[in-house]
């Protein structure tokens, strides 16, 4: 009879913010023998094709108190309640060794279960501001890793900073050659996250447009944009002569940051992380209306080490991002050195050091 795999269950919230590093440390944890389940729901569902195909996926009964009308947010806990009570029964049988929650309402069931049946149990709170499901379970789980150092944290309770986790398609172009910028193809990124785009949508194509003559007829453009606008940007961008790739969700972001002369994002924590690894010239727009305010949280060692210029959401405008494009693409060795002060912000060992975690809370949790 095979030995038993050690069982680790991770469970994220439906945003690649909580899904991306779910992914990185399940793909770490098989490499080392592990079996994998993911616990999400069906917006989560919609984040799995990256991960390797030996993970199991369980899509649990979840809701969220932020979005719905009234009807919904009375049933959302009903339907939490629904969540937890699967999730007992499923860890009753399977006994995980280890439950790594990574944010957001679908986290709930499984690290309620874990808590429950008192299963060795962890959060890694990507952001430099707890979220709101995190900073419930704070409290109640062995060990809360952190992305974003340093990371608000209720008062008792200590943070372990390993970074955030980035996948492996991301680490294949860690440290990627930077081809600084010049009378050649450049290639913008236009990254936006799954909240918040619009804005995005609506400023940065004419910011584009209205670049100097000399650098706009080398640019091209790949922008990530919401099925609700990507045809009318498209569109924009075609009226004006830019070569551009319009999707909602681009597969091969890795590809093309590492082939990017410049990177315009949110400031999500795994964006931050990815451009730091592999090591672009950035300008970050943290989104807002974020809880607590922590992509702004997020930005901050990227600008302060100056690979990243920053502008706040409330001060986005055409002529100022414009300007802000041109001054990185008309200066080479300033984006250089941007490009090296970003990769000096990294941390590439962030799933290695998520990984020792959670075998270290396994063999503590066997041994009690």
């Amino acid at each position: 009879m095979s030995e038993r795999k050690p069982l680790l269950i991770i469970a994220a919230g439906g945003t690649g913010g909580h899904m991306f590093p779910a992914q990185a440390l399940a793909e770490v944890m098989l490499r080392r023998g592990w079996r994998v389940k993911l616990s999400t729901d069906p917006r989560g569902a919609r984040y799995t094709g990256g991960f390797p195909h030996s993970v199991e996926i369980e899509q649990v009964a979840s809701a969220t108190f932020a979005r719905g009308g009234l009807v919904n947010k009375l049933l959302a806990p009903l339907h939490i309640l629904g969540g937890v009570i699967g999730a007992s029964t499923r860890m009753m049988r399977d006994r995980p060794d280890v439950v790594v929650g990574f944010g957001g309402y679908p986290s709930i069931p499984a690290l309620a279960a874990a808590w429950i049946l008192r299963r060795p149990r962890m959060v890694h709170e990507q952001n430099g501001v707890l979220g709101r499901v995190n900073r419930i379970f704070a409290k109640r789980v062995d060990v809360m890793a952190c992305g974003t150092w340093p990371t608000d944290l209720p008062e008792g309770v200590e943070g372990v900073h390993v970074g955030n986790p980035v996948r492996a398609a991301v680490l294949e172009r860690a440290g990627a050659g930077y081809i600084t910028p010049g009378d050649y193809p450049m290639s913008i990124l236009v990254i936006g996250g799954s909240q918040g785009a619009r804005i995005l949508s609506d400023v940065v194509p004419p910011a584009i447009a209205e670049l100097p003559r000399e650098i706009l007829r080398n640019v091209r453009v790949s922008h990530q944009a919401r099925d609700e606008d990507g045809d009318r940007v498209a569109q924009y961008y075609a009226d004006q002569g830019i070569d551009a790739d319009v999707q909602p969700f681009f597969r091969d972001v890795p590809r093309r940051m590492s082939e990017a002369q410049l990177v315009i994002s949110r400031a999500g924590a795994s964006s931050v992380a990815d451009i730091s690894v592999i090591g672009r010239p950035a300008i970050l727009i943290p989104y807002a209306a974020a809880t607590g305010d922590h992509q702004q949280a997020n930005a901050r060692g990227l600008t302060a080490a100056g690979a990243a210029i920053l502008i706040p959401e409330k001060r986005l405008e055409v002529a100022t991002l414009s300007e802000q494009i041109a001054a990185v693409l008309s200066n080479p060795q300033g984006a250089l050195m941007m490009a090296q002060a970003a990769l000096g912000c990294a941390q590439p060992d962030a799933p290695q050091q998520l990984a020792d975690l959670v075998e270290e809370l396994a063999r503590k949790g066997a041994t009690e």
